[in-house]
């Protein structure tokens, strides 16, 4: 397998391999400045956390809204002006059971609905592609274990692709030409992660050196990547274009600086990427057009 470090590789990849797979492709998964709430949902379990949360804030929201409520009434009702002699006593059976037993009613009402979507998470199907992913200090390596090449992955602008983590014209000329604009500055990277739609993609994660984090939001996929261990987790993404996440454990000086780039093309789009990518990282020539699954 060939591992993708030098600078004049790095450059090459701006105009041939990622730049082919973003084609026509909408950036979705990223973060805009002033607007609140989750990025759109673009697998099942980003769907099932999404709607969990939204599920349990209705749920605090009205325990909020009661015990507010309720201490209003009592400063109210039970004030010194109101009740000059106070009353004495030690306990109220009916209420003691009826504070023990609402929370647990509604803590297996939670359980009920959270329990299977972590199970869901947890529990890792069967791969049309698997990927492993290894955290470096700072930037990621990405392993397409069957198909047996692996190429790294480093910010656009980042010391190892020719810039110092600032935005200047050089680094906006190779975001341009990698085919992002000057807005995806500490978003994009140099080589990204290519995956078809429709399949479910299976990456096993791990840590190089301290513990960092894969997540992509818009796939409610989050995992440590921890030295000495392999992790999985798995999505399955419905809707083709470019996705970001970032590491998600502080993992030392320039952790602000380790993004994650994710494109999901198509079924086509992704062979034709794949048979360049075999032949640009492992040195394979293709003579031929490799076969969607």
């Amino acid at each position: 397998m060939k591992r993708f470090f030098t600078l004049s590789g790095l450059v090459a990849g701006f105009t041939a391999t990622a730049a082919q797979a973003q084609e026509n492709l909408e950036i979705i998964g990223r973060p805009v400045d002033g607007k609140m709430g989750f990025q759109p949902a673009v697998t099942e379990l980003a769907e099932d956390l999404q709607w969990l949360d939204g599920m349990i804030l209705v749920i605090i929201t009205a325990i909020t809204l009661f015990v507010t409520a309720l201490i209003v009434w009592v400063a109210i009702r039970y004030n010194a002006k109101r009740n000059p002699e106070s009353a004495s006593f030690t306990h109220n059976t009916p209420v003691e059971i009826a504070w023990t037993v609402i929370p647990i009613v509604i803590l297996v009402f939670i359980g009920a609905f959270s329990l299977p979507i972590l199970f869901k998470q947890q529990e890792i199907p069967e791969a049309d592609v698997t990927i492993k992913v290894t955290g470096y200090q700072w930037y990621w390596d990405y392993e397409y274990v069957d198909e047996g090449f692996e190429f790294s992955s480093y910010m656009i602008g980042a010391p190892a692709t020719g810039g110092t983590n600032q935005k200047s014209p050089e680094v906006i000329a190779q975001l341009e030409a990698a085919g992002f604009s000057e807005e995806e500055f500490l978003l994009a990277t140099d080589t990204s992660v290519v995956v078809p739609v429709n399949k479910t993609i299976v990456m096993q994660v791990t840590g190089g050196d301290v513990i960092h984090a894969w997540t992509i939001p818009a796939f409610g996929v989050k995992q440590d990547a921890v030295p000495g261990r392999l992790a999985e987790l798995w999505f399955k993404a419905e809707q083709e274009g470019v996705y970001f996440g970032q590491c998600s454990e502080l993992c030392g000086l320039n952790h602000a600086y380790m993004p994650i780039t994710v494109k999901v093309v198509s079924e086509e789009a992704y062979a034709e990427w794949l048979a360049g990518a075999i032949e640009e990282y492992a040195g394979i020539p293709q003579t031929r057009v490799i076969a969607s699954n």
